[in-house]
Parts: C-alpha cells; sequence; structure tokens
C-alpha cells in the first residue's frame, strides 16, 4: 500500500511513494502550465515505471494522495483568475481601494497604487447595516439587493464576493445576500467574509474574501478534472489539498476557502522541514527551497513553523492564517540580462518550464542559471533527470556567450557572475526572514532541498557564516515527501476584543470551547474518526498599538480562576521575545481568539535505516570551473553508506540532485543517506 506526495512546480511537477516499510520512490515530470492535472497523470506514470507496477495498480493500492498545486497561486499572480463582483455596505465599495492609508512602499511618492482585483463598476453596495454589537441599524433591503445583483448578472460576473461591515459579529444578512445570488446566479461561485474570515478588521477581511472568490473558479476546475482523471485511473481514495498553513484539507474544503491555498506548494517544503527537523534531532533549521522558477525561504524554530497571518502577494492581502515563506524569484530557470548600463541580473524573470532554460532544447535562447551551472561543468549534461533528458551544451554555451558579449568578459567570467549573482540574491533571502526579524541565522542548519539548491547552497553558507548544511536524499522532491507528514488541520477564528484584564473569563472559556467544537464537527464532515489535538492562541496588543501579536497558549491550563491575568502575562513574555521590551503596567487588550483543531493522518513510516560500508568510492572524475578549471571526484549519492565522508571540492549526484562541495566542505553521510556537510 502506499501513500503518494505530488508538487507541482513552475518547472517540474514531483512525486513521491512512500510503501509502509518507509520505503521512498520518486518520480520527476515537466509541468504542464495549462492543465496541471496532464504533468500529474504523466508524473503518476512515470512513479509507477519506477516501482515497476502498471499505473492502475499503483492507484488502486494507494491509500491517499496529498496535493500541493500552484493553480491559486498562479492565477493571483498571473492576473488569470475569475470576473468578481462584490456586494458589500452601501457607502464601503472603496475599502480595497483605500486600504488602510498606507503604501507598500511608504516613502516612493510617485508608487501607483495595485490594480485591485474587482473593478469599481463592479464593486456594488446594498442598503443594510449591523452594528458591532450584533443589533441591527438597517435591515437588509431586498430591492437594493435584487439591483446590485442584476447588474453584476448583466456584466456576466462568474464570481462574486460579499463582505458586509460587521459580518464578524452576524453574519445573517451575508447569508441572505448569498443565498439570494445562488438564486438569481446559478452556477456563480460564491464566497462570503464571515465564512472566509470571520474577524475584525474590514480591509483584510474584504481583501482576502476578494482573492477567495477570484482564485476559487480556477481552483475548482482544476481539482474537479484532476479527481474526475484520478477516479478514471483506478483511484478510489481521499485526495486531501495541502494547505498555506501547512495542514491539508479535503477537495471540498479547498475549494470553498481556495485563498488557503495560495501557498499551498511551498508549505509542502516547510511541513516536510518540520518531519526532518525530528529526524535529524537539530530543531533549528532554514528551509532553503530552489526550484526553477522560485527559492522558498522559511525559519523552523525548535522543530516548529512560524505561523503568520499577515501575508501579501501579488500586491493583495491575504489574512489568513500561513506559514510565513519568504518567496524570491530566484531559481535554476531564472533569466540572466544586461541593461543598458552594462550591469549583469539575474532573475526574477524566469524560463519556466516552456520553453525553459537553453540547454532544454525547446526553444529557449536565454541565458538561464541552469545554463550557467552547465557551461561551469557543475551539471553532468548526459545525466540529468537520471538520463532521461539530455541537456544540450551547445544552446548553453550560445545563450551564456551572448552575455558575455553583453558584459565584455569572457564566457567563464559570464557563468561565474550569474552564478554569484542568484548566489548573493538567495542570501539575501535568508538575511530577510532571520537578521531582520532579529534571529541569529549563525546557530540554525540550512535544510537545502528543491532541484537546484544543492549546487548554491554551501555558497550561499559562507556568505552568511553558516557552519552545517543538511541535503536529505529525497532533496528534489522534498516538498512532496513533506507533504505526506501533514495532518487535516482546520483553523477557526473569533474576534472577542477587550482588555484581557476586564473579560469574564467564563466567556473566554466558552468562546474556545465553541470554536473546538466548530473544528471538530468539520473534522467529521471530512468523515475523518481519528486523533484529534487542538491549539489555542490569541491576538492581542497594547492599547495604543494598531498591530496584533500572536501570542500561543497551549501552555496555560484554561481551568485556572486567573485564566485572564495568565493571558496577559503570556503576551507580555510574547512581546518582550519579540522586540526585547515589554510594558505589564498596561492593559493587554484580546483581539482575536485562535483554535487550530488537527487530525492525525497516519504518521509518514520512517524510511528503512542504511548498512555503513566502506569509504565512498568516486565513480569518476569531472572537470569544475571554480575561479579555474579544476578535476574533482564525482559520487553516486545513492550509492553511499552511513558513516562515509567526503571532501571537497567533489560533486555528489544522484538522478534529480546535484551536490557541489567547494573546498574545506566535509560531508558525512547520515544513518538516512543524507549528506551532514560542515561548511569550509
Amino acid at each position: 500500500m502506499y501513500a503518494i506526495g505530488i508538487d507541482v512546480g513552475g518547472t517540474f511537477t514531483d512525486l513521491v511513494a512512500v510503501d509502509a516499510a518507509g520505503t521512498v520512490t520518486l518520480a520527476k515530470a515537466a509541468s504542464t502550465p495549462e492543465d496541471q492535472s496532464l504533468g500529474v497523470m504523466a508524473g503518476l506514470g512515470r512513479l509507477a515505471e519506477a516501482l515497476g507496477v502498471p499505473q492502475a495498480a499503483m492507484l488502486a493500492a494507494t491509500l491517499r494522495i496529498v496535493h500541493g498545486t500552484t493553480v491559486a497561486t498562479n492565477a493571483l499572480l498571473e492576473r488569470k483568475g475569475a470576473r468578481v463582483g462584490l456586494l458589500t455596505t452601501e457607502g464601503h465599495r472603496d475599502i480595497i481601494e483605500m486600504r488602510e492609508g498606507l503604501k507598500d512602499d511608504r516613502y516612493n511618492l510617485r508608487q501607483a497604487p495595485p490594480e485591485q482585483l474587482v473593478p469599481r463598476h463592479l464593486r456594488l453596495g446594498v442598503r443594510e447595516r449591523i452594528r458591532p454589537d450584533g443589533r441591527i441599524e438597517i435591515p437588509l433591503d431586498r430591492a437594493s439587493l435584487d439591483a446590485a445583483i442584476a447588474v453584476l448578472r448583466d456584466e456576466r460576473v462568474d464570481s462574486v464576493a460579499i463582505c458586509t461591515l460587521h459580518a464578524w459579529r452576524d453574519g445573517r444578512h451575508e447569508r441572505a445576500m448569498a443565498e439570494a445570488v445562488r438564486a438569481a446566479m446559478p452556477g456563480a461561485y460564491v464566497c462570503l467574509s464571515c465564512e472566509v474570515l470571520p474577524q475584525i478588521k474590514e480591509y483584510d477581511r474584504v481583501c482576502t474574501t476578494v482573492v477567495n472568490a477570484y482564485v476559487g473558479p480556477a481552483l475548482q476546475r482544476y481539482l474537479t478534472r484532476l479527481e474526475e482523471r484520478l477516479r478514471a485511473g483506478g483511484y478510489g481514495g481521499p485526495v486531501l489539498i495541502i494547505q498555506s498553513h501547512g495542514g491539508v484539507a479535503t477537495i471540498a474544503d479547498a475549494v470553498a476557502l481556495s485563498a488557503g491555498a495560495v501557498l499551498s506548494g511551498p508549505a509542502g517544503g516547510v511541513a516536510g522541514s518540520c518531519h526532518a527537523a525530528s529526524l535529524i534531532g537539530h530543531g533549528d533549521l532554514i528551509p532553503f527551497d530552489m526550484g526553477g522558477t522560485s527559492t522558498d525561504i522559511s525559519l523552523v524554530v525548535g522543530g516548529q513553523a512560524t505561523i503568520a497571518s499577515d501575508r501579501r502577494l501579488a500586491g493583495q492581502r491575504v489574512a489568513l492564517q500561513s506559514l510565513d515563506i519568504a518567496s524570491i524569484g530566484a531559481g535554476g530557470g531564472s533569466i540572466a540580462r544586461v541593461d543598458a548600463g552594462g550591469v549583469l541580473h539575474v532573475g526574477p524573470e524566469s524560463a519556466g518550464a516552456q520553453p525553459g532554460p537553453a540547454c532544454y532544447g525547446r526553444g529557449g535562447v536565454d541565458a538561464t542559471v541552469t545554463d550557467a551551472n552547465l557551461v561551469l561543468g557543475f551539471l553532468d549534461p548526459d545525466n540529468f533527470l537520471g538520463g532521461r533528458t539530455k541537456l544540450d551544451v551547445a544552446s548553453a554555451v550560445a545563450a551564456v556567450d551572448r552575455v558575455a558579449g553583453r558584459l565584455g568578459v569572457d564566457r567563464m567570467a559570464a557563468a561565474e557572475g550569474i552564478h554569484r549573482i542568484i548566489n548573493t540574491r538567495m542570501a539575501e533571502g535568508i538575511r530577510l526572514v532571520s537578521v531582520r526579524r532579529g534571529v541569529d541565522p549563525r546557530r540554525f542548519a540550512i535544510l537545502s532541498f528543491g532541484g537546484a539548491a544543492a549546487l548554491h547552497v554551501t555558497d550561499v553558507a559562507r556568505q552568511l557564516d553558516l557552519k552545517r548544511v543538511i541535503v536529505p536524499r529525497v532533496a528534489a522532491v522534498l516538498s512532496a515527501w513533506g507533504m505526506l507528514a501533514s495532518d487535516l488541520r482546520y483553523e477557526i477564528a473569533r474576534t472577542h476584543i477587550g482588555d484581557a484584564s476586564r473579560l469574564d473569563a467564563a466567556g473566554l472559556r466558552a468562546a474556545w470551547a465553541g470554536m473546538e467544537e466548530d473544528g471538530r464537527a468539520r473534522l467529521a464532515a471530512a468523515q475523518f474518526d481519528g486523533p484529534v489535538r487542538t491549539h489555542r492562541s490569541a491576538d492581542m496588543r497594547y492599547g495604543e498599538q494598531i498591530f496584533e501579536v500572536a501570542v500561543p497558549l497551549d501552555g496555560i491550563d484554561f481551568a485556572r480562576p486567573d485564566l485572564t491575568s495568565a493571558l496577559a502575562d503570556a503576551f507580555h513574555r510574547q512581546h518582550e521575545a519579540l522586540y526585547t521590551y515589554a510594558m505589564p503596567d498596561q492593559e493587554a487588550v484580546l483581539v482575536n481568539a485562535r483554535v487550530a483543531v488537527v487530525g492525525g493522518l497516519p504518521a509518514l513510516p520512517r524510511e528503512p535505516a542504511l548498512q555503513g560500508g566502506p569509504d565512498a568510492v568516486a565513480r569518476g572524475m569531472r572537470r569544475l570551473y571554480l575561479g579555474a578549471w579544476r578535476e574533482v571526484e564525482v559520487f553516486d549519492f545513492d550509492s553511499l553508506a552511513p558513516g562515509q565522508g567526503i571532501v571537497g571540492p567533489a560533486v555528489v549526484e544522484s538522478a534529480t540532485t546535484t551536490v557541489l562541495l567547494r573546498d574545506g566542505d566535509r560531508a558525512r553521510v547520515t544513518g538516512f543517506g543524507w549528506l551532514d556537510v560542515a561548511v569550509g
């Protein structure tokens, strides 16, 4: 029996099958951006081939499929989402234009406002008003609602976001509006703010609901099509979609909360990193995921990933709970270009899956990071993807030569420059998630994964004075592997504003208990009957502040009589931990109560430990350019045995991963066959 993880990236679709003994089998296929399900099915065919069984037999023996998709992400980034209409309280249709009165770059006087996902003529006010205390001041005006719906119907809107002023307190008007929309516009995708984000702050709520409406139809079409193809192929189990918070959801729940999938792919890598932290016994990791299009960087502290609720993507606020991941436009397909001033730039533009780097031989002519690595000798043109694909050295050389000509330097200087620039950009990305947030990265190890990371990671570590790099044997597909370590998870929030010391302890207990009951009901609706655990937290601030701090509350006994004081003390401690100071003489304000209700899925079986062996023996030599041409040893990653050591410079290769060890690097093979590198 198998569990299968599938991660669709910008260039490749990664697949992993894990059997009951923990044996990991992996496969890769080219992504198909026009219809990602085609690449998924092709990848499943290759995975079955690697397992030595027919595809139908493999799918029939599969217990669950966990999938990370970029459909929602791409719809938002490429502005290819639905035609959305917004229904809101009369007089409030311009909230998404006004935002919070701030610019992303507040000192840039010429910065243009972001283009809104809903044009103004499709943002319509409806006469109604519910007060913050739940009192109905203006009943829902049906004539006003019908007129607004008629406009949306005439404009051929295919998705409707509904967000009224105080629906976080009482969503009855939104539900009545949704019922009317569905009756008048059958087939339209409809989402309500009281279901997407039932908490205070109108801008966060309306923007998140609009994003949900914008990406929802595309995600719904894709997942419906994928499920149909899987069923036709012989699969009868559940298809679970990884969410931005690192948990998974059923297809129905993922479609209803589509904005929760905008970080679906990268979230699998962080989930895998947390699992890796437990395997290697090192809880402080920097997950470093370099693929073909982008590099995703985050922090794992004490074995736990950081969660945030102020995510921005493509200029849009998505205020759902999500893993704190920084994505930069730096990948193997990042294009090198020379500007009018003769300065070399690499990325963020990418060659993507089609046509891809010049060396793929699919018509690409621009020099990319992969082309530079091939010219430098870091990649074996005859062993790319295990020899399934041959790289075109001549096309890579021609592409790099064009860059060299524009720079007025020789070929190797241009290729080395491309490699160095992308490494510097990625090192800055690590500083972004660590140093700029008050965290010293030198106590962390870098967990290197993604198809391209291991060629760059030791140089990136040197730039940051980091001393340890871990390269898993499943590095090329760690995101797909990590998805299988995820659990069903529902994030539930309720706004409960007030000074903590003055709130009613019994009311707070009832609020958290009610949210837990809601989460358990959702698990039951998903036909889950396994073990359940809950995690409580709160968004809190001092009275004069406008932004909240996320405060974990799992260590607090909610039955204690001084519960409100305990909440305030937890906030003061968290504030001091984050900002080095606290103000215990000021009131701590509780804004949002939160609960994560987690249904534990079967644990990812541990891969069998490998047997130790004699000293590592190189399978050959290769000529690499490391400031000068040098002959270095090449080792077979899959043949390495625990306890073996390799001293750089050297190359360690598998069918899907190439690790570059530089001068002074010392790699030791762990019990699972991973590389633990002491950076020189």
